[in-house]
């Protein structure tokens, strides 16, 4: 029970922090947590365990915050800004593997106790790294195509923009997180597990999508509410 718990508040305090870093820095603050949920996502996504009933790795929620953060900028800031927070989280995720990899040509002192901990857990960053932008890129660049796509088409029926956000939102992102769950999972750990285990780890980790997915649309909804009142921490361009 306690890592149900703990993924349950997982979810509130992850997409609190995307609200509240829009509430306060506007997009500018989608933007950091784009790179801070990229980051952090990739080293989480390391870890196995058991929650719900199945077997998945952390990071799910961190990364699914991502696709709140450019929906977020689609529904209220444009496909550019969409656009421009895909590419910083590539970019994150591409200096992450730079940096850490760079480390890893340090000859140790012998005094140290760290350095080993860290090689065991960014010797595997390349290969996640790569996993993880193929799959961030390709699928975001695709839901932010697909969000804009479901806005027209609900758009020419309704006659109203504003009208079937929920839509958009989960017709995008609910298909966008296929594409994700396979290029990654198939990417950073084919070889490491067999067929069953990487099956269940993909079927695990698109569950706890579908979750994710469903369960930002309110987030969605209030941050749209704080752009109408101009609540979304300043005009910055």
């Amino acid at each position: 029970m306690r890592n149900e718990l703990l993924l349950t508040g997982s979810v509130i305090i992850i997409y609190g922090a995307v609200l509240f870093a829009y509430r306060v820095f506007g997009k500018t603050g989608l933007y950091a947590m784009t790179v801070i949920a990229t980051i952090l996502a990739n080293i989480e996504v390391l870890i196995l365990i058991e929650g719900f009933g199945l077997e998945q790795t952390l990071g799910n929620v961190m990364f699914a915050s991502t696709y709140l953060v450019t929906d977020i900028l689609s529904e209220n800031e444009g496909k550019e800004s969409a656009s421009r927070a895909v590419w910083l989280g590539a970019f994150a995720a591409a200096a992450m593997v730079m940096f850490t990899q760079y480390w890893m040509l340090y000859s140790l002192s012998p005094a140290d106790w760290a350095g080993e901990h860290i090689r065991a857990i960014f010797s595997t960053t390349p290969r996640m790294m790569l996993a993880s932008f193929l799959g961030y890129v390709i699928s975001q660049r695709f839901d932010v195509w697909l969000y804009h796509l479901w806005w027209k088409i609900t758009t020419e029926k309704t006659g109203n923009s504003s009208k079937y956000l929920w839509i958009r939102n989960n017709g995008s992102t609910l298909i966008s997180q296929i594409l994700n769950t396979v290029i990654f999972t198939t990417v950073a750990f084919a070889g490491w597990y067999d067929a069953p285990t990487l099956i269940s780890v993909m079927l695990s980790s698109y569950v706890i999508f579908i979750f994710t997915s469903l369960i930002d649309t309110p987030a969605l909804y209030y941050a749209r509410r704080m752009k109408q009142k101009g609540l979304d921490g300043g005009k910055e361009g």
